[in-house]
């Protein structure tokens, strides 16, 4: 006699906002709260079947696959907060993209004890949107363009620009002392590690991943300099990182700041991070058209700017 109380099997049917996703991706998508462990060794052992053929972690997914999930159990975790649905000021928008102002401390996604972050705010400002992704991230910190893919194609595509290094992507810093040496480019190799406190840091060490940083000075002075970055790679907290190294930490830099120089200019309005994503440039993920995107400053770091170099300066 069959038990009809236990737990079967699901059978899922991919569409169109999740071609070409992985099928690990796919799952860990799917199982929230089910161990990271528990999705690989079901995967692993074939319990897992995409068209009823075992498949590899990185099999990646196709229109009309019909994915079989095993019954599997969540662990059990503390409620979390609903996120708060929020529209932030939009750059652009069409079918396949989403590009956001992001402001300061607004984090781009939940997690290291934040419950929600910019992601998970706009997909419950559009419960309609069948699919929204981070193609790339900023600092919680970091002000500036954010773009969100609304199609896997999209996405991918996205990824791959980034991977390659067809995305033009320009910052403006406010950074301590003088800017010497004119424009120039900053290639120390950085390390990713996570403190005993659990907080993730990087450091510059030659057995780091290559990272370059191109600068250029828009105005100096004795105390301060006005600074364009070109991202000539990706790195987790590369300017911020590039630039303390480089003597000439980013204002506001709690991390790898001058913690006594920052508390001194506090007084004067510099309480936050003075780093923001200015530019992208990119050809368009699904047409192919051209696109220049810009952020003006924000008011806050602008009238900063304008107090130390005058009204001329807008970080252009």
């Amino acid at each position: 006699m069959n038990d009809l109380s236990k737990p079967r099997a699901t059978l899922l049917e991919v569409g169109e906002e999740s071609a070409a996703q992985r099928i690990d991706n796919f799952l860990l998508r799917r199982l929230k709260g089910v161990p990271k462990s528990h999705v690989y060794r079901v995967l692993r052992s074939g319990q897992v079947r995409v068209n009823s053929a075992r498949v590899r972690p990185d099999y990646r997914l196709r229109p009309g696959d019909r994915v079989r999930v095993p019954p599997v159990r969540a662990a059990e975790r503390p409620a979390r907060p609903a996120p708060t649905p929020v529209e932030l000021p939009a750059v652009y928008e069409d079918e396949a993209l989403l590009v956001i102002d992001k402001p300061t401390g607004v984090a781009v996604h939940g997690g290291s004890g934040i419950s929600y972050g910019v992601i998970e705010s706009l997909r419950a400002a559009r419960p309609q949107a069948r699919f929204l992704e981070l193609a790339h991230r900023l600092d919680r910190d970091t002000s500036g363009l954010l773009v969100v893919a609304k199609k896997r194609s999209a996405l991918v595509e996205l990824h791959r620009m980034l991977r390659d290094g067809e995305v033009e992507k320009l910052y403006v810093a406010l950074a301590a002392g003088r800017w010497s040496g004119g424009a120039r480019e900053l290639r120390e190799a950085l390390h990713k590690h996570v403190t005993a406190s659990g907080e993730r840091r990087v450091r510059v060490a030659a057995d780091g991943q290559a990272a370059a940083t191109r600068v250029r000075p828009l105005a100096v002075s004795d105390e301060l300099s006005l600074l364009e970055l070109r991202l000539l790679t990706g790195r987790t907290h590369q300017i911020r990182v590039h630039l303390a190294h480089a003597g000439h930490p980013v204002i506001g830099d709690d991390k790898y700041g001058d913690f006594a120089l920052n508390r001194a200019l506090a007084k004067q309005g510099a309480r936050r991070l003075f780093l923001h994503a200015r530019r992208l440039a990119f050809r368009h993920p699904v047409s192919g058209a051209p696109l220049r995107l810009e952020a003006p400053v924000p008011a806050d770091m602008q009238e900063f700017i304008d107090h130390g170099f005058g009204a001329q300066h807008d970080g252009r």
